[in-house]
C-alpha cells in the first residue's frame, strides 16, 4: 500500500493521509517548468541572478519516488504533439539501479504516476504558452 507523509519522518498509509496536498506535483513542477525567458526578463529590467529560486522540499518517504522519477527524465514516449508518459518498460532496471527493491517499487509506482502526471501537465502548458 502507498504511504504518504503527514510530516517529515511521519508516514502514513493512503487511505488516512491528512496532510497537505501536493508536495509531489510541486516536485515534479520544480524540475519541469522553464520560468521566465531572458527576454521577459529584460523587459522587466531584471536578469536570471534578480530572481530568488523557491526550493521545494521533498519529504523523506517521497525521496525514492522523487530520485526514480528523476532518472526516469530520459525515458520520455513522446507523440507529435509532444510528451504522452514515461517508457515503463524501463522502470525495473532503472529502479535496480538506484538500489529500489521490487517491493519499495510496486509501494512508490502510484508516486511515481503522480509526478509523471504533473510534469506532463507542465510541458503542454509551456508547450501551448511558447512563441
Amino acid at each position: 500500500m502507498p504511504r504518504y507523509c503527514r510530516s517529515g519522518s511521519e508516514c502514513l498509509p493512503e487511505r488516512i493521509q491528512s496532510g497537505p496536498a501536493g508536495k509531489l506535483r510541486a516536485a515534479a513542477a520544480a524540475l519541469y517548468e522553464s520560468g521566465p525567458s531572458a527576454e521577459q526578463l529584460a523587459i522587466l529590467g531584471l536578469t536570471a541572478a534578480d530572481l530568488s529560486g523557491d526550493d521545494v522540499e521533498v519529504w523523506p518517504c517521497n525521496w525514492s519516488a522523487f530520485l526514480l522519477f528523476n532518472r526516469m527524465s530520459t525515458q520520455w514516449r513522446v507523440g507529435t504533439g509532444g510528451p504522452i508518459g514515461l517508457d515503463y518498460n524501463c522502470i525495473r532496471d532503472v529502479a535496480g539501479f538506484l538500489g529500489i527493491k521490487k517491493k519499495k517499487l510496486a509501494e512508490i509506482f502510484p508516486d511515481l504516476q503522480v509526478l509523471e502526471s504533473e510534469a506532463l501537465r507542465v510541458m503542454a502548458e509551456e508547450r501551448e504558452y511558447s512563441p
